[in-house]
């Protein structure tokens, strides 16, 4: 039998249940948007990140900061209340993983299927477009794209529906002549 993280559990409980109180108020939307917009703070300010994973922080300077956050962009009572429920349990510095959840949660009840595409290069719109197109024909036309650019990549496409992945990356084909290569 394999053993499931006890954070990884514990993280999507807590995602599930801030999606339960939402429903309960009708307001998916707007935490999903907010949530969203939590997860780019996390990304782009490393002093947010500091904030919320830094265990010397006290609950108080938590609270104080998040409080602040939540008051000048106008937050969700129910996702203000959440968050200061994290801090109260010292589980703050797993709200990244919740609020992905969170987000997985919200796209999997209204039956989306992620796409996760990866590029070489920068795509346009139309491109993103094109491609999400000729997905949708084939996995259905309730499809959600994720787009990552990766010049790792040297060239080509990476694209993951699900377990299905298909890549064309020069990376890939880079490696698989090595491995050939060391085979002989």
């Amino acid at each position: 039998m394999t053993e499931i993280s006890p954070s990884l559990s514990v993280n999507n409980s807590y995602s599930q249940a801030l999606y339960e109180l939402v429903e309960e108020e009708k307001s998916i939307d707007q935490v999903e948007k907010e949530a969203t917009a939590i997860l780019k703070l996390i990304i782009k300010s490393t002093e947010f990140v500091n904030l919320i994973k830094d265990p010397r922080n006290t609950q108080s300077e938590q609270i104080n900061a998040i409080s602040a956050i939540c008051e000048r962009y106008k937050l969700n009572n129910t996702l203000i209340k959440f968050l200061k429920f994290l801090i109260s349990k010292r589980r703050l510095f797993f709200l990244e993983k919740i609020l992905r959840d969170f987000l997985t949660i919200c796209s999997s009840k209204r039956g989306e299927i992620i796409a996760k595409l990866t590029a070489a290069k920068e795509l346009s719109t139309s491109e993103l477009d094109n491609i999400k197109n000729s997905l949708k024909e084939n996995f259905g036309s309730n499809l959600k794209l994720k787009f990552k650019y990766d010049p790792s990549l040297l060239g080509g496409l990476i694209v993951q529906v699900g377990s299905i992945m298909i890549d064309t990356s020069i990376k890939n084909k880079l490696q698989q002549i090595e491995n050939k290569m060391i085979e002989a």
